[in-house]
């Protein structure tokens, strides 16, 4: 990979709408593109994370409900279902590339139990020793309002602050971060850099537009703060092609970096 960047650990996070169609069924192809841009980056030696939402969003369609569920206990049974198709098919891509993909679903107890954090950290370590690339998302089956994560921006920024990430990639809809919502103010002003959240910034976040999605650029900018203050470097990107992982390894302008250097 020409110009390959000073990152080494890095943590991707994709958002529901990134891989499946409008109706909820998991997108073969869009999750063939991923792998094959995941494995490209093992190839030149990166360790990988994967986070990735989708699990609720598959499972309703799975079990031929009519709507995402709405009550607690029908997303947790809609994810336990969601997940087992989720992981099937993220294995099977994984593999054409000779590699093995892990599953690892973490619920928010991860920041307060210190023994539960220590022993996940090793489990991550190891995978990526072994060369594993491991797939995580919030175990929905048993959290509660106490231990829930809420959204996987979030649970990505407390994975790549765990393993001593170098950079987290958020990638779902959106091109980056805007000065107002570029939908309804032609006017937004692109943002391309970011040294520090303010108390303004974070005020311009709006929430999730997506139907499938639970995460809006609040959590992002939430999740990038948790990151800056590590000097973990956090990109936000849109998802509409894969390519642009590799865009962004390589130092290319794509989406918003939010970094301490200057």
């Amino acid at each position: 990979m020409k110009g390959l960047s000073k990152y080494k650990r890095v943590v991707v996070k994709v958002g529901s709408s990134s891989i499946t169609h409008d109706n909820g069924i998991i997108n073969l192809s869009r999750i063939d593109d991923l792998a094959w841009e995941l494995s490209n980056l093992k190839n030149h030696g990166l360790e990988v994370v994967l986070v990735s939402s989708g699990s609720i969003a598959a499972g309703a369609k799975r079990l031929n409900l009519k709507s995402r569920p709405r009550d607690v206990v029908g997303k947790q049974a809609a994810s336990s279902v969601g997940q087992v198709a989720l992981m099937n098919t993220y294995n099977r891509a994984f593999n054409v590339y000779d590699y093995c993909a892990s599953q690892i679903l973490l619920t928010r107890q991860i920041e307060i139990d210190e023994i539960m954090r220590v022993n996940a950290i090793n489990t991550f370590n190891e995978l990526l020793k072994m060369n594993v690339i491991p797939v995580v998302n919030e175990n929905d089956t048993i959290s509660t309002f106490e231990i829930e994560f809420g959204d996987n921006d979030t649970l990505s920024a407390v994975v790549a602050r765990m393993i001593d990430a170098d950079l987290l990639i958020l990638l779902s809809d959106i091109d980056g971060l805007y000065s107002d919502d570029p939908n309804k103010n032609p006017d937004a002003k692109f943002i391309e850099r970011v040294t520090e959240i303010s108390e303004n910034l974070q005020k311009m976040a709006k929430g999730s537009s997506s139907f499938l999605g639970t995460g809006g650029m609040c959590t992002k900018l939430n999740a990038a703060k948790l990151c800056i203050d590590k000097n973990i470097d956090v990109v936000i990107a849109n998802s509409k092609d894969f390519s642009v992982i590799r865009k962004i390894i390589r130092g290319e302008n794509i989406g918003t970096i939010f970094t301490r250097e200057s």
